[in-house]
């Protein structure tokens, strides 16, 4: 057996077994597996999954889905002396406290709706009662399947669904132009460009120039093609994900705009200087709970301060660095405006403008929403940066930036 993935280990009619452990949330392996069916009940499941133990699933795989449905229902359900305490917390805590808390318990929910695990074959096929064929779904996350058995949680072989589903049908993207030639297709475990409000930035703000242009973090391509469709004539495009790269070529070529782009795998930059370099980095600067977070989750700003130290070298004379940033994390207090600032000077740049946009997604109008007050506040911005020594403007235009 292959040892390129971790092993789970159970035992099934008194016989051991084993097999691959897939998780692309990168959660460990059970510490103790046992062989659950249809007769368990959902508050000894409960019981059982917060307590760390995985459900390895014998049954039928619908009655596998109702289970899941309970787990979700009582983790939901606090006990009313928890709950009491928890609104307690939240009242006395500080915006980044309150937001700490809120994403322990998203990670503390997570475990334990990860419990019911589900046994594949080497063919990604599922051999229980009234399972679905999702063989394609997970081909397209985890590349052609190797023969080798495997295991993984129902919840994650639901994303895979939910992403595949995605993949088919693609994302309206207005900036794109008209149907049908304005759809992006994201793949799994590449971040959807759901908010368009950032996307309409890009396809608005006066070019700089349209010889050419970097696009920096790529992931599905989608600001690569809005500035191919506004006439830049070559892109250079990197990202450190083989699986963004490939999205980023796939929508591309459906768009027709591949010929003017090429695509690096690198960490950030590319060799050369350009007269627009163009960055979407993770907004909140917090440790991800996972591989995939990673297009949300930047811990220590890592990417937004590595684009900041290198856009000057990079940059030609009179050229921007156009930095779209939410400001999410300055109203949760995890980032103030004025160390923003002071990397962007330390950097050499100043602010040559910047252009705002209030966002349009459901959560910054869902009062229910645990972060309500923050979302309800934020807004999203396009920073027109450029090299100190070249800049035209004054110091007085990174303060009425500010």
């Amino acid at each position: 057996m292959s040892t390129s993935l971790p092993l789970i280990a159970w035992t099934h009619q008194g016989e051991p077994r084993q097999a691959q452990w897939r998780s692309e949330s990168g959660a460990p392996v059970p510490r103790r597996v046992v062989t659950a069916d249809d007769t368990l009940a959902a508050d000894t499941a409960f019981r059982m999954a917060a307590e760390g133990t995985g459900l390895l699933w014998e049954g039928d795989f619908q009655n596998a889905r109702h289970l899941l449905q309970a787990l979700m229902r009582r983790a939901d359900r606090k006990p009313r002396k928890a709950a009491a305490r928890s609104a307690q917390k939240l009242a006395v805590a500080t915006p980044a406290e309150a937001f700490h808390l809120h994403r322990q318990a998203q990670a503390q929910r997570a475990r334990v709706l990860a419990a019911i695990l589900i046994p594949l074959e080497g063919d990604y096929s599922i051999a229980l009662r009234r399972a679905p064929d999702w063989r394609q779904a997970c081909t397209e996350a985890w590349g052609p399947a190797t023969g080798e058995r495997s295991v993984a949680t129902l919840r994650e072989l639901l994303g895979l669904l939910g992403a595949h589903e995605w993949r088919k049908k693609g994302v309206e993207v207005p900036a794109l132009g008209a149907a049908p030639l304005n759809r992006i297709h994201p793949h799994y475990g590449v971040f959807s460009p759901v908010r368009g409000e950032y996307v309409d930035l890009i396809a608005n703000t006066p070019l700089p120039s349209k010889e050419l242009a970097f696009d920096i973090g790529v992931g599905t391509g989608v600001l690569s093609a809005v500035l191919a469709r506004r006439g830049v004539q070559r892109m250079v495009a990197t990202d450190q994900d083989p699986r963004a790269l490939a999205c980023a070529r796939d929508n591309l070529q459906r768009l027709g705009v591949l010929p003017r782009v090429e695509l690096l795998q690198a960490d950030l930059f590319p060799p050369g200087r350009a007269p627009l370099v163009v960055c979407n980095p993770p907004w909140l600067p917090a440790r991800a709970n996972s591989p995939i977070e990673h297009a949300v989750y930047d811990e220590g700003s890592r990417m937004l301060r590595g684009f900041l130290a290198g856009l000057a070298d990079h940059l030609e004379p009179g050229g921007e660095g156009w930095l779209i940033l939410s400001d999410l994390a300055e109203h949760l207090g995890l980032r103030p405006r004025d160390q923003l600032l002071g990397w962007i000077a330390e950097a050499g740049l100043v602010v040559r403008g910047r252009h705002d946009v209030k966002p349009r997604h459901a959560k910054a109008a869902d009062a229910g929403d645990a972060l309500h007050a923050a979302r309800a506040a934020e807004v999203t911005s396009l920073w027109r940066l450029g090299a100190a020594a070249s800049a035209s403007t004054s110091a007085s235009a990174s303060a009425s930036a500010a």
